[in-house]
């Protein structure tokens, strides 16, 4: 898939903000992204992130025979791959002129500065070497890959563990990491790599261009160096000429970068090394930063009102207010099973405004038809024309049409005579 191109008004403004000394991530023109360090929980597993470009490494070894030429040199083999997950434009299977580019600057700035002492990686002259894999692998492509890729290496390579061997009696024996204690590489230096790219003829400079930075820009400059100020490799290219002048200015601001990411790769490793010795968590997931909600975005805090005054001023009501005490109340007596605590009044739940003469009624009337039916039913009874049983028996009285309406309405109940 081809690269899409930025438009022309995209070109005239990226350009319009570099000649105004402007960057669209609103950093300085000598200023990197933020990078950050991260190491896996095998050995020589890290993956570094400059900005949104993500740059993943693992090195691996394996023994082998060694070169005809130098047989007591190891070997150091660099293999460096764009996948299509980084960038659409990059083919998977298919090495690009980019990508032949970055391998060789990466091969050229760790082989030929020596970094690595290869001498080191020897188990027996002219039969048996330690061969060092170096694999990266591009995750995101966000502008400046070099510089990141190289970071990536160079912090794997001084993570990374091999076995231990030993030989007796011409025969070599790799011990498992659980029989004898892994072996570091031997690391004479960090070369690292600082990129800058030049607007209008090499008048403007930008250090660690964007990819859009890149696509507008005229040429570039990498400057590969250690902390020790020795140049490791250097490289120019595009349709520009450069002073010599702007060349030692490009030094001196990549020794003073070089530094400082230096002393960041050695704090990871301390981090890191600190965090295994202790037993505490460690690895690609505990990096994870937990307090993002989206891929690019932190969630803002929320603005918290002031209450403070409004909790002084509730305080200070309740400490003026006094709690008075609560009078004494007499149980009135209601009826059966009935009483009444304090000055409420009646109950008027589903009572109509008829209740008062429905009730005198009630007593009035039908309470005393009761009676007299009582008192009529005694009477027979003592004159004898139930029969003859004597056992007790219970009546129960029913009451007229209109009782039955008063007792639908909670005035009258159904009256239940022992005999």
């Amino acid at each position: 898939m081809k690269e899409t191109p930025l438009s022309k008004c995209e070109q005239e403004f990226l350009l319009s903000a570099v000649a105004s000394r402007k960057r669209l991530d609103g950093r300085e023109v000598y200023d990197y992204r933020r990078m950050k360090v991260v190491f896996g929980v095998d050995r020589g597993c890290c993956q570094v992130l400059l900005g949104d470009t993500r740059v993943m490494c693992q090195v691996s070894c394996q023994v082998t025979s060694p070169k005809a030429t130098r047989p007591t040199d190891g070997l150091l083999f660099i293999n460096l791959e764009l996948s299509p997950m980084a960038s659409p434009s990059f083919e998977a299977g298919r090495m690009s002129d980019y990508a032949v580019e970055l391998n060789r600057l990466v091969e050229r700035c760790l082989k030929e500065s020596r970094c690595v002492d290869v001498e080191s990686l020897c188990i027996m002259a002219g039969e048996k070497v330690w061969e060092i894999r170096l694999d990266i692998h591009i995750l995101n492509h966000e502008g400046n890959l070099l510089d990141c890729a190289l970071v990536a290496a160079v912090a794997s390579l001084a993570h990374f563990r091999r076995p231990d061997v030993t030989v007796s009696a011409g025969e070599i024996t790799v011990h498992s990491l659980e029989d004898m204690d892994p072996v570091p590489l031997s690391i004479h230096h960090m070369p690292l790599c600082v990129t800058f790219a030049y607007f209008d003829q090499g008048k403007y400079l930008l250090v660690d261009p964007s990819y859009k930075e890149e696509c507008v820009m005229e040429g570039r400059m990498i400057v590969g160096m250690n902390k020790h100020r020795e140049i490791c490799t250097l490289q120019m290219s595009g349709n520009m000429l450069l002073l010599k002048e702007q060349v030692l200015r490009c030094t001196n601001i990549a020794s003073v970068k070089v530094a400082e990411i230096t002393e960041l790769i050695k704090l990871a490793l301390a981090n890191d090394e600190k965090a295994r010795q202790a037993g505490e968590k460690f690895g690609f997931a505990e990096s994870v930063d937990t307090t993002k909600i989206v891929a690019h975005e932190t969630a803002k805090q929320e603005e918290v009102e002031d209450i403070s005054e409004a909790e002084s001023e509730a305080s200070k009501i309740i400490e003026d207010s006094s709690v008075e005490d609560m009078e004494e109340t007499e149980v009135h007596h209601m009826g059966e099973r009935t009483a009444q605590i304090g000055s409420g009044g009646t109950n008027t739940w589903f009572v109509n405004d008829n209740y008062e003469s429905l009730e005198n009624q009630a007593k009035g009337n039908n309470i005393s038809n009761l009676v007299s039916k009582k008192k009529q039913y005694k009477e027979t009874i003592s004159s004898g024309h139930l029969g003859s049983d004597d056992s007790e028996e219970d009546v129960t009285v029913v009451l007229e049409q209109n009782n039955l309406e008063m007792r639908e309405k909670g005035l009258v109940q159904y009256v239940t005579i022992h005999v």
